[in-house]
């Protein structure tokens, strides 16, 4: 955790200082980085860094196949927190939080629309569209423009990647068929 006393103005995480440190780290645990987070919370600040098993994105892995265990969080939060101690790049005396994104994890990146395609997802947008800013639905096609088409059971929105604030996947516990009581024999 670096010592340092907060600044007054805000800090930007700056990914491309940060994967040369944290992506060999997760390899070495066979994990790969999914998200880096970095905010202030009551608490204080915390930086929060996602991990999957490693190759999940290249084989479009579930959720479920790509979800990893507290003992590897706990070993790379260990191994990750003395060397960004080294590289000192945080002004900010902060929290290492290292996690799983989830079953609601966000989808953030091109990549993720496709790879998660016929699940269902939430997305708040910039722009309403239909009516709507906040659409819930099953992803469908993505076209080459970058148009995204989401199916909320029959009603389908088109809506451009760029114009998302935020998406993440919404759990849906499985349906479970009906099961009929046994007949009482006459």
């Amino acid at each position: 955790m670096a010592d340092h006393a907060p600044r007054s103005t805000p800090f930007s995480l700056d990914r491309s200082r940060f994967d040369p440190i944290l992506d060999p780290i997760a390899r070495a645990h066979s994990a790969e980085i999914v998200d880096v987070e970095f905010k202030s919370e009551q608490s204080g600040w915390v930086l929060r860094v996602y991990v999957e098993k490693h190759g999940s994105a290249a084989r479009q892995a579930s959720t479920q196949d790509s979800a990893i265990d507290l003992e590897l969080c706990s070993r790379l939060a260990k191994d990750l927190s003395p060397a960004l101690d080294a590289v000192d790049f945080i002004p900010h005396r902060y929290h290492l939080e290292v996690s799983s994104p989830g079953l609601e994890r966000p989808l953030k990146k091109r990549e993720d629309y496709l790879r998660f395609s016929g699940r269902k997802a939430k997305f708040k947008l910039q722009t309403a569209v239909k009516g709507q800013k906040v659409v819930t639905g099953v992803i469908g096609k993505l076209s080459g423009a970058d148009v995204l088409d989401v199916d909320d059971g029959g009603r389908v929105y088109s809506f451009p990647l760029v114009d998302i604030s935020s998406a993440r996947l919404v759990f849906e516990f499985p349906s479970s068929p009906k099961s009929t009581p046994p007949r009482k024999k006459k």
